[in-house]
């Protein structure tokens, strides 16, 4: 059982005092095993310990790094309540791609798959448990969702809508048992893009049918056609003014024919000897390297004061280092991948930033480049990106104090930043010659996620001591707001969980 807080108190054996029980506003998760009866009626020992396994080091562990609290597991679920929706949804979230690779190897039908509701209400709080409409309503959610979903009542959706980088399916206002409204509900959809494709499945399947109907019927003309008699299609067309059709292949008048001299076929006996050639060596093909720009060594103060998590601000030296001109695209995860070095092909045009991967990925692919080139590439530090992110300035932004439309791709930074990531290098550099650090796709770095930089390095090294659960992203995404795009914006995300808005650019060291 994980730790839990915020609503414990003196000693836990004696009954709840007598009064007003208190309440809360919670959002509240509420997770439920899929077809836990057969998986326990086919192996309940089996079962029974990977459920714990799971309990232990996927559910309670990212309930606490989400700021939740864990209230109970139940033997097939479990019930957490959170201080915020987001983070409530994002836990949600985390668990279900977790889930995911997991189940990769398992066969289906052993797969262990949550069912998750979330909903936003005012519980009643004891010891051991919550009550409350709050809490039915999550469940009655939690009840209608598929196998591997989050589900999210309206109430939540309002306030997420903008904040969770995520798509969101409405399925429309539910009559559920014991609640006397309808609630509203969505289904949440980790890839953003993922809503259009959902609304678009039925007509690409009826479109599908009908090109299927048609290339029928042009095989079966094309076959009655080839299949006729020479020249009866022509007698048939036929007309008495009609003028025989032109043969496809022109053939030499007779006395064209009288005229040509024969051609001798050559022979193995007549032809000259040729050398035999030597045996071809593989080339093996060049690697598509990223575009690096050198930076100087010196020294800056990193951090701000706009944000709690970019506190203290302190002096770092820096050793010269090279870093990516942009992000990886990709073509270059692409390349990566065709070697069978990274997990996956990546949709989109060779020239988009690659997104939608996890910590674990991008080091994939520096451990991909560093042995394709036998040099040492790798993820930059934090310390390295936004020294680099700076290019030499201490202002709010690169260019200045102030917003500027057109200098980065995010939602309210001009006309060039869309439903998608613009191309790399659409937006100007910054005075070290580096694009898109800022907007595009958040990036990851190689430290460990800190809250604070209390006890953080000043030589530029990236800093791993701590939990590595989560590390650390820079630059905001063309789904934040400019707030993001600060070079010393950062973020932590966990380390295993491919996101949409996520990608990367590598370090190379001198």
């Amino acid at each position: 059982m994980g730790e839990i807080r915020n609503f414990r108190s003196g000693n836990h054996n004696e009954p709840p005092p007598h009064g007003a029980m208190p309440r809360r506003l919670a959002a509240i998760i509420v997770g439920d095993i899929a077809s836990y009866s057969r998986l326990m009626q086919a192996d309940e020992e089996g079962t029974h310990v990977r459920v714990k396994r799971i309990e232990r080091d996927l559910i309670e562990p990212s309930i606490v790094e989400h700021h939740g609290s864990l209230v109970k597991t139940t033997g097939d679920g479990f019930i957490a309540i959170f201080d915020s929706p987001v983070e409530a949804v994002r836990c949600s979230i985390v668990i279900q791609q977790n889930l995911v690779g997991r189940n990769a190897s398992i066969p289906k039908e052993s797969r262990i798959e949550y069912r998750i509701g979330v909903n936003l209400g005012d519980v009643i709080v004891e010891p051991d448990d919550v009550y409350g409409d709050g809490v039915n309503i999550a469940t009655r959610i939690e009840g209608i969702a598929e196998p591997g979903q989050v589900y999210i009542s309206g109430a939540i959706y309002e306030q997420i809508k903008h904040k969770v980088v995520c798509g969101y399916e409405s399925l429309g206002d539910r009559k559920v048992k014991n609640i006397t409204d309808p609630v509203r509900v969505y289904r949440v959809l980790p890839d953003a893009d993922a809503v259009g494709r959902t609304r678009g499945r039925r007509e690409n399947t009826l479109l599908f049918l009908l090109s299927i109907t048609l290339l029928v019927i042009a095989t079966g003309v094309l076959w009655y056609l080839l299949a006729q008699p020479k020249g009866r299609v022509g007698e048939q067309a036929a007309t008495p003014t009609a003028t025989p059709a032109a043969s496809p292949i022109p053939q030499p008048s007779p006395r064209e024919a009288a005229t040509q001299t024969p051609q001798p076929s050559p022979s193995l006996a007549s032809a000259p000897p040729s050398p035999t050639p030597a045996p071809s060596q593989p080339t093996a093909a060049p690697v598509l390297e990223p575009e690096m720009i050198a930076i100087r060594g010196g020294s800056f103060a990193m951090g701000s004061n706009d944000d709690p998590t970019e506190r203290p601000i302190h002096q770092v030296t820096m050793k010269p280092f090279s870093i990516g001109k942009y992000p990886v695209t990709v073509r270059e995860w692409n390349e990566c991948a065709a070697a069978k070095a990274c997990s996956f092909v990546a949709r989109g045009k060779d020239d988009a930033p690659i997104s939608n991967v996890s910590w674990t990925d991008a080091q994939q692919y520096a451990a991909y480049l560093a042995e394709a080139t036998k040099k040492p590439y790798r993820l930059p530090s934090e310390a390295e990106w936004e020294y680099a992110a700076r290019g030499g300035t201490q202002t709010k932004y690169w260019w200045g104090d102030k917003l500027q439309p057109g200098m980065a791709g995010c939602k309210d930074c001009g006309d060039l930043a869309a439903e998608q990531p613009a191309k790399v290098g659409s937006f100007k550099p910054n005075p070290f010659g580096l694009h898109d650090m800022g907007g595009g796709v958040d990036q990851w770095v190689e430290d460990c996620w800190h809250k604070t930089y209390q006890g953080a390095p000043g030589d530029g090294s990236a800093w791993n001591g701590g939990d590595c659960t989560s590390h650390v992203l820079r630059s905001g995404s063309w789904k934040n707001d400019s707030r993001y795009v600060r070079p010393s914006n950062r973020d932590g995300y966990d380390t295993n969980v491919r996101y949409p808005t996520h990608g990367f650019r590598v370090a190379l060291s001198p």
